[in-house]
């Protein structure tokens, strides 16, 4: 009669909380970051359709241009900045940690690594307001 029980004692896995991932700043960070790429992905289609809207002339873009001034679209794409600046400040923040650069057979330090790639974000970031801004 032990063997039975033993059985479905292996079977039982507890039920987790729908809200588990608030208990703690970590989970939280994971969670916020794993849904974040829903924003990365709409980020890319609204480009994908400004480029649309350019791609078909003045009357389309300025279209495009309407609805995207529309409050609620603004207001996804604030929260959408939002999340895709985490996205970006989580990455260079995990590459020291996921990939280790050795340079004339020494390890490069985290700090230096993730350093460097902030710099080179400063960079082209200031470039390209350089361009739109000119």
């Amino acid at each position: 009669m032990s063997a039975p029980s033993s059985y479905f004692a292996r079977l039982h896995k507890p039920r987790m909380p729908l809200w588990w991932w608030l208990r703690r700043r970590t989970y939280l960070a994971f969670v916020l970051r794993e849904l974040s790429s829903v924003f990365v992905g709409w980020s890319v289609v609204f480009l994908l359709l400004l480029v649309r809207a350019v791609s078909r002339g003045p009357a389309a873009y300025q279209e495009f241009l309407d609805r995207a001034a529309s409050p609620w679209l603004v207001a996804l794409n604030v929260v959408t900045l939002a999340f895709l600046l985490y996205h970006a400040v989580t990455f260079v923040n995990l590459t020291p940690q996921a990939m280790v650069v050795r340079l004339r057979g020494y390890r490069v330090p985290p700090l230096a690594l993730a350093g460097s790639m902030y710099l080179a974000w400063l960079l082209v970031s200031a470039f390209l307001a350089w361009l739109v801004v000119g």
